[in-house]
């Protein structure tokens, strides 16, 4: 499980104003991962103050779990997810430190982080399952190809990004600053 940091002013436009902690919340947030092509049924969405969402539930596969915290991380007015899904079947337990452990947690690779848009170390605090994809923050004037001869030295390569933020993005064209994409190994 991990926190991630996102550009709070960038992204889909869902609520009139910064979201709010109450019940009706998480209807927007819900809609919008089912847009994206993912069942969001097993998930469970909890908005806080400040910009923050805790995503809690199953998930089946770590592709799903990915997408999910980047589809409601890049929200406008979201600043922070607390990833607390789990890949597999509910009812499963995720692995977690033992109780003599240092507190010491894994951090995803390459998690979003905010502003960097290098790849460098995340600003995650923490997972006990292990992002498989980097991230990228989009800056401005960033296309897919130069993101892809930033991050593999071939700016050819840029259909394995878009391939991995499908359907988040819909057009290799079309990306904007302060989104957050997969960077597939």
């Amino acid at each position: 499980m991990g926190m991630f940091d996102f550009v709070k002013n960038a992204g889909a436009k869902l609520f009139g104003k910064d979201p709010e902690d109450n019940v009706e919340t998480y209807k927007p947030l819900r809609k919008h991962v089912e847009e994206h092509g993912i069942d969001p049924a097993g998930i469970q969405f909890k908005v806080h103050g400040a910009g923050e969402v805790t995503v809690t539930g199953n998930v089946p596969d770590q592709d799903t779990r990915e997408k999910v915290v980047l589809i409601v991380g890049n929200v406008d007015g979201v600043a922070r997810v607390h990833d607390q899904l789990r890949v597999g079947p509910a009812g499963v337990a995720a692995h977690t430190p033992s109780p003599g452990a240092t507190g010491a947690v894994a951090a995803p690779t390459g998690a979003a982080v905010h502003g960097s848009g290098d790849g460098s170390p995340p600003s995650a605090q923490g997972t006990t399952t292990e992002w498989l994809s980097r991230t990228y923050t989009v800056q401005k004037g960033d296309t897919l190809s130069a993101i892809a001869k930033a991050m593999y030295g071939d700016a050819s390569k840029y259909p394995r990004i878009f391939e991995a933020n499908k359907p988040m993005l819909k057009d290799p064209d079309r990306i904007y600053p302060g989104q957050v994409l997969r960077i597939p190994q």
